[in-house]
């Protein structure tokens, strides 16, 4: 490898050990055994090269979870079953790349006080919501619409609170069934049945609570 991706590597390296906002020039240096001065030729400043290698990290992450997945997606028929191997299968990648998460959550509590974090996380959110709409689906790519961002904003929303809740504490984490048996409990008491008054909340009847999900 040459100088840059040295200090790719080297800066990978450090985030995943020791985080955003610990790793140092010279840690980054030492870890790529390439010289200080390289960093400021090849990428400006070492907030720079740890943006460009926290991105590339991510994609590399992106492409492993795709391969989970596929494999997932083929576990069973049962659309409901399916679902449950997906997330069990997402949630081994956050484990296995805990230092990339780590960091991630890291970067985005600094983002609102150092503003290239802040414009390096929003130049890739579009693409990134619409990347995972059509992770899930099973498709290559997606159109740029409003639904599909709809649909990225909500795995998008499951993917960072599923890694937040196993960052803070592993063993409570939700697996799977869990999300499966929350968006049924969920989906049926927001979007209740289609005949219901419409005087009446949705997923409450007229004498009370109740349930109208899948399985309910």
């Amino acid at each position: 490898m040459g100088n840059r991706e040295d200090l790719m590597a080297g800066a990978k390296q450090c985030l995943f050990e020791k985080g955003y906002a610990r790793s140092t020039a010279r840690d980054i240096a030492t870890a790529s055994g390439v010289s200080l001065a390289a960093i400021g030729y090849h990428f400006g400043s070492k907030e720079a090269l740890l943006n460009a290698a926290l991105i590339e990290a991510t994609g590399e992450w992106g492409a492993v979870l795709a391969a989970v997945v596929a494999r997932a997606s083929e576990a069973s028929e049962d659309p409901a079953e399916r679902f449950v191997a997906v997330w069990d299968g997402v949630l081994g990648t956050i484990a296995e790349h805990r230092g990339l998460w780590a960091s991630q959550f890291e970067v985005m509590l600094q983002a609102d006080r150092v503003p290239e974090l802040r414009e390096a996380l929003a130049g890739i959110q579009k693409e990134g919501r619409l990347g995972l709409s059509a992770l899930f689906q099973g498709l290559p790519e997606v159109p740029d619409t409003e639904e599909e961002l709809s649909r990225g904003i909500f795995y998008q929303a499951l993917l960072v609170g599923l890694a937040g809740q196993w960052l803070a504490t592993p063993e409570l984490a939700p697996r799977g069934r869990d999300f499966l048996r929350g968006l049924e409990l969920v989906g049926g008491s927001v979007l209740g049945p289609k005949d219901a008054p419409a005087d009446v909340p949705a997923g409450v009847a007229a004498d009370g609570p109740r349930w109208h999900g899948p399985t309910g």
